[in-house]
């Protein structure tokens, strides 16, 4: 069975671009258009790796992230920061959320299918 993920961002192009990469690689993709989206989708089914955007209308990527810690279902789950920013200020927000790692966009899908690889096979 394919592994599932949750791809949470609010530009559709984006959505599109990661989905698109991970389904062409064998990998079952769900999207969503914002952080409460995200969070609603993650409490409705069991996903295998979760990537967030940061800034999004709703609920930004470090909430989401917070969140989905919250749920025993995700205490363990690899969640993956995709996003513009890249200061360590706000890296350091998301490791302290709890995100297991951060791409940057725009991104490499040869590094983007690398990285899920790497954390979820």
């Amino acid at each position: 069975m394919a592994k599932t993920i949750l791809t949470v961002d609010d530009s559709a192009s984006i959505r599109q671009m990661v989905s698109f990469t991970l389904k062409e690689a064998g990998y079952s993709v769900t999207e969503a258009v914002d952080g409460q989206d995200g969070l609603d989708k993650a409490r409705a089914s069991r996903f295998d790796l979760v990537f967030t955007d940061q800034n999004m209308p709703r609920m930004d990527g470090v909430t989401l992230i917070k969140q989905l810690r919250a749920l025993p279902n995700y205490r363990s789950v690899p969640i993956l920061m995709l996003t513009t920013e890249s200061g360590d200020a706000m890296k350091s927000q998301g490791r302290a959320a709890g995100a297991t790692g951060w791409l940057v966009k725009p991104f490499d899908p040869k590094k983007l299918l690398e990285v899920v690889r790497k954390v979820i096979g």
